[in-house]
């Protein structure tokens, strides 16, 4: 038999144990979640309960064979069950085996190929990648869309797109606005291609990945028979990772588990609740794919749908030290809405986390790359990690560790050596520098029209051999090239600092790289800022030069170990022994364009969280007191995070960059005080913020918290003609000094400046 209670702690066992009504498991990060659900695998067999009556839902086919396999492993050890040669099946076909266990994705391909979708007959053909970019383009070319406009994004972009808007069910059009504003002229036609694209998937009898699930959905809705199969043969029902469910996801999950139909739902009030088997683990502090389609609210209004659920909380830590808990733990206390939670461990208190102040976000790599050096005397690499907000966040860092000759492996976008625009840029600069640069001068020609290898090549060697002016003419013949020659040409004649050089060769560039790359340029462009950062630490275009090419062919080598560059998005589920966190400043994290809608403000919020937690012992958060200006010139002083402000001091250790260039321990601050040391850098009571996407973080406790807790009194919102003094949740007191129509106004911030902010976010002070 399993010792359950010997096995799991309490929480984890209470979860295992839980077998009948909706269930949804709150885990916590580092909590055991997925012991947990393998635990209840076995109860639910070990019950008596048949394995085929079982569905696991995952959101990666590794995930579920991997669940599947540790609760065979686990019979195997308990029962004394003869252990599977290699020879045999994965699954040992008695207690597991008929488990269905897989993503939505490929469950429901499953049901369609005994339900067929309205219109489809014969074997189902779901379409792949290849399959699809082909469709489009066959649309394309039938419609003359896009034909001869080199501004008209991609075919993956636009099957993006579309995939964007379907699974978070919004129009395109309004998908564009949020998403890709600068695609926005293309709606019209892009709206055309989509409707043609799905009348070429119905005439051929084709289903792409998205239409998996809402043909599944419509099938359920429209074929009682396919939804009594479903209901027959599924009994119990869990999903891991609720949190990251799309609505589609969740209505399906809710549909096989009983949940009746929008038809069929009984009047608001009527007693009898939910009678269906559903069990739903995650953790809304880590809902942070809103921008693939998740949706929080599946997660947090789980007690409202399904009536009658039990909600278990996963709080024992198993992964990180309590000091670190600590800090983590206050990251949400200020959340807008979630399920109360409080993460301990029993490994110790352990080091306090770093707060760390470089003078600027210029010495921030530098400073980060020594702390690297310093852990690597008592941590591998591998189980080193830095973290970021966006994936050009690390060009600096990555520029550091290259001259260093630390190895390091980056996930969650390119590294700068290999983003193409960045390339395109340092071949300019390398021509500038060098005009008999080959491999340089061969990627600039090739960006013009018309110019391939051979034109490259002829035009070079003569150049090479002395008649500059055949090779002048050879390239007038190419417009485009023409003027890049012109403009390097101009460039060598002046004494430029890299600064001034890099800054001329992007303007020059932008118009090039707006066409070369229309469906992403504002990203890249954000990449190219980060350059002319890297610039300003230099005085001799030369060494910037050689110091953005240089890259240690041996820190490559697959296999090798190597320090892990991150961004958040792209760590989740991950750990390390040590965790350094870059940027910690307002619009680089939160970004700027959290700033705009308050649920997106919130995920950024729990983004901080999951970096946070992913830490084993070390955690440094890197907060750069000011920020490299190419406008000015100079720096300007950077306001911290607000999550950093956030922070009381007792939670960190603060260390903070000299003159001299070293780090040394901050006086504490008198207590009270947060990290910004004026009443501007903190946030105003949360019960002062009203209007918060509609749950006001005045009452953050959901169904079965505390219903009978006191209400706060609401301040009054900013009206269409309001003046006055105002508070915002992030910038504090500020003085409205214009309004925009129809819904914005322009505040003064002290110590933060103007600011234009949705007049539903701030609240009036009385009088």
């Amino acid at each position: 038999m399993i010792d359950y209670e010997r096995d799991l702690n309490e929480a984890q066992f209470e979860a295992a144990a839980s077998t009948d009504g909706p269930l949804l498991v709150v885990a916590g990060a580092g909590s055991g979640k997925t012991r947990t659900i393998v635990y209840r695998l076995a109860y639910l067999v070990e019950s008596g309960i048949p394995a085929s009556s079982i569905l696991l839902l995952t959101f990666t086919r590794k995930a579920a064979v991997e669940m599947l396999e540790r609760a065979r492993r686990l019979a195997e050890h308990s029962y004394g069950l003869p252990k599977l040669s290699s020879s045999e099946p994965l699954l040992d076909p008695r207690p597991f085996a008929t488990v269905q266990g897989g993503t939505f994705h490929s469950y429901a391909y499953s049901i369609l190929r005994i339900f067929r979708p309205q219109g489809y007959s014969g074997n189902l053909t779901i379409m792949d990648n290849h399959d699809i970019l082909a469709a489009f383009q066959h649309c394309r070319e039938e419609l003359k869309i896009g034909k001869g406009d080199r501004s008209f994004p991609k075919n993956q972009t636009v099957n993006a797109l579309l995939s964007k808007s379907r699974n978070k069910e919004m129009p395109l059009e309004d998908a564009l606005r949020r998403d890709a504003p600068h695609l926005f002229m293309h709606h019209s036609a892009m709206e055309e291609l989509t409707a043609a694209y799905a009348r070429y998937k119905r005439e051929k009898s084709l289903l792409d990945y998205d239409d998996l699930l809402f043909s599944l959905e419509e099938v359920l809705l429209t074929r009682p028979e396919a939804l009594a199969y479903c209901r027959g043969r599924h009994k119990y029902i869990m999903v891991d990772e609720y949190q990251d469910t799309n609505p589609v996801q969740a209505r399906i999950a809710g549909l096989v588990a009983g949940l009746d139909p929008p038809a069929q739902r009984k009047p608001e009030g009527t007693p009898d609740g939910f009678r269906g088997n559903l069990m739903a683990v995650g953790d809304d502090a880590q809902s942070i794919y809103a921008f693939r389609g998740a949706d929080i609210r599946n997660i947090l209004d789980f007690p409202k749908i399904f009536k009658g659920t039990k909600i278990i909380r996963l709080e024992e830590n198993y992964r990180s030290t309590q000091h670190l808990l600590n800090l983590s733990n206050a990251v949400l206390e200020n959340a807008a809405e979630g399920y109360a939670k409080h993460l301990f461990t029993r490994r110790g208190d352990g080091l306090k986390p770093n707060i760390v102040r470089p003078l600027s976000d210029r010495s921030q790599a530098a400073h980060a790359a020594a702390r690297i050096i310093e852990l690597m005397r008592s941590h591998r690499p591998g189980d080193i990690a830095v973290l970021f907000r966006s994936g050009f966040h690390s060009f600096p860092l990555e520029v550091t560790l290259n001259k260093l000759g630390i190895a390091f492996k980056k996930y969650g976008g390119v590294r700068y050596t290999e983003a193409a625009h960045v390339r395109d840029v340092l071949s300019f600069l390398r021509l500038v520098l060098n005009p008999m640069d080959f491999t340089a001068f061969c990627r600039m020609a090739e960006l013009s029209r018309g110019v391939g290898v051979k034109t490259c090549l002829k035009i070079y060697q003569t150049a090479l051999s002395g008649d500059g002016e055949k090779a002048a003419e050879m390239a007038a013949r190419h417009p485009e090239l023409a003027g890049d020659l012109a403009f390097l040409e101009n460039a060598r004649r002046r004494e430029l600092t890299p600064v001034q050089l890099l800054t001329e060769i992007i303007e020059h560039y932008t118009p090039r790289m707006e066409l070369l790359y229309p469906d992403d340029y504002p990203r890249r462009a954000q990449g190219l800022e980060q350059l002319i950062q890297i610039a300003a630490a230099y005085k001799d275009p030369d060494l910037l030069a050689v110091d953005l090419s240089l890259e240690d062919p041996e820190n490559r080598e697959e296999g090798a170990e190597a320090l892990t560059l991150s961004t958040i998005h792209s760590a989740k589920g991950l750990e390390w022994n040590a965790v350094l966190i870059l940027d910690l400043v307002e619009e680089r994290f939160p970004s700027r364009h959290a700033m705009v809608r308050p649920e997106d403000y919130e995920e950024e919020r729990r983004l901080m969280y999951v970096a946070c937690t992913r830490a084993r012992t070390v955690l440094e958060l890197y907060v750069p007191s000011s920020l490299y200006d190419r406008s000015g010139g100079g720096t300007m002083p950077a306001s911290p995070s607000p999550f950093v402000r956030e922070l009381s001091p007792s939670l960190y250790r603060e260390l903070q960059e000299g003159w001299d260039g070293a780090l040394s321990e901050k006086r504490r601050p008198a207590p009270g005080n947060r990290l910004g040391g004026n009443d501007f850098s903190r946030p105003p009571p949360v019960s002062k913020i009203v209007d918060f996407h509609t749950h006001a973080a005045r009452n953050r406790s959901l169904p079965h918290e505390d219903d009978n807790a006191a209400a706060e009194p609401e301040a009054p919102p900013v009206g269409p003609d309001a003046c006055g003094f105002c508070r915002h949740r992030i910038f504090g007191r500020g003085k409205i000094v214009q309004h925009l129509p129809p819904d914005k106004v322009r505040v003064n911030f002290p110590g933060f400046g103007l600011k234009v902010i949705m007049a539903s976010y701030l609240s009036m002070e009385d009088g």
